[in-house]
């Protein structure tokens, strides 16, 4: 359902705010009509039963009983006037302020809009416009500065590997004579340099799925608890540079319905996180457990505390908790946005906890409704 057609009071209720009021003022105008019809009436009885003598008074009412159709016409005619205004020209002059104030919303500016007393309602809806449009106008501006910082990073980061492989590459090429064991060295770094510009490239067609398609699942029964194994075991060698032990804390099986393709990609990027960010020596602990409410997943890595206005943001697209940190370890700032792309389609939620030297992401996924059903049906 769209958002106009679940704002209070809408074109329906405004039309038939218009028709209410057309009719209050017909029926006002009708009865003045018959005020002056009775006042009439009443002023004639009164007159007639009075005995008058000659004065300014006597010749003031035969003046009025001489002219006394032209007399009501006047009467009536100058009641409509009045009520007229205030139906009529006072709702134009306010809807003539109320289009002056919506014309702010173009270019909406701190001061709030100030509209007549009789407006209020008005007002405050178009102040809460213009908050939303201010909102958005920073939202954007924000997203642009992120994704000017994206390219800078991207390009000093292509650049540094780049210039590395060709170094290196020149250098084996203008010296045939090197040692074997030299060689393999800078055959070594070349190659790792190359990887990197493998991984920078990925990430560009990561930032191009993420903002131009939509994710789509394809559910099948998994166990996550071999999943999580494989995951981990394919991170022996970053966790071994990094000087690093992972802990695994997980039932015998954890049977699960979903894209294991995709929720596998959440794991890489919450534990390559975990390998980037930990304290060297320490341990990474991945735990889990199914519960009614579902099944919830924890990754917890010691290292240095994320400070609140950091962590925060910490799953916004292109954001990233160390911009300094090396080009080997720096990313696009897409993966954790990934992540809780990936776990949301799921219906899941992910978060982040900093606190006394440990920094801990918790995924916690619902139950879907065919899990039990199927896991039933292979065993």
């Amino acid at each position: 359902m769209s958002e106009r057609s679940n704002t209070p009071g809408g074109p329906g209720r405004a039309r038939s705010r218009g028709l209410r009021t057309w009719g209050i003022y017909l029926l006002v105008l009708t009865a003045w009509a018959a005020a002056v019809a009775v006042g009439l009436l009443v002023g004639v009885v009164v007159c007639a039963a009075i005995p008058w003598q000659p004065g300014p008074v006597y010749t003031f009412l035969n003046g009025v009983k001489d002219y006394l159709p032209f007399v009501v016409i006047a009467c009536v005619l100058g009641g409509w006037v009045v009520i007229s205004y205030f139906f009529v020209a006072r709702p134009a002059r306010d809807a003539a302020l109320l289009l002056a104030g919506a014309e702010g919303l173009a270019r909406p500016g701190e001061e709030p809009i100030v509209l007549p007393p009789s407006l209020k309602e008005a007002e405050d809806q178009l102040n809460l416009v213009r908050e939303e449009a201010l909102r958005l106008q920073r939202a954007a501006r924000d997203a642009e500065q992120r994704k000017n910082d994206l390219v800078v990073y991207l390009a000093h980061d292509l650049k540094t590997p780049l210039t590395s492989v060709i170094g290196y590459l020149t250098l084996l090429r203008d010296e045939p004579d090197l040692p074997p064991a030299a060689r393999a060295r800078y055959t070594g770094v070349a190659l790792d340099k190359a990887e990197r510009l493998e991984d920078l490239i990925n990430e560009f067609f990561d930032i191009t799925r993420f903002n131009l398609s939509h994710i789509e699942l394809e559910r099948r029964p998994v166990d996550l608890t071999r999943m999580l194994q494989q995951v981990v075991s394919e991170f022996g060698p970053m966790l071994g540079q990094a000087e690093l032990t992972c802990r695994l804390k997980l039932p015998q099986r954890l049977d699960y319905r979903c894209d294991p393709d995709k929720l596998a990609r959440v794991f890489d990027n919450l534990m390559r996180n975990a390998c980037h960010y930990a304290t060297p020596g320490t341990e990474v602990l991945v735990s889990g457990e199914e519960t009614a409410a579902g099944v919830t997943l924890t990754f917890q890595n010691e290292g240095a505390d994320i400070p609140p206005e950091k962590l925060s943001r910490l799953f916004e697209q292109f954001f990233r908790l160390d911009t300094a940190r090396a080009t080997r370890t720096g990313g696009a700032g897409l993966g954790l946005a990934i992540a809780r792309e990936i776990v949301e389609l799921h219906g899941g939620t992910v978060t982040a906890r900093s606190g006394d030297g440990r920094v801990t992401f918790t995924l916690h996924l619902p139950p879907p409704q065919e899990n039990r059903k199927e896991f039933a049906g292979e065993s």
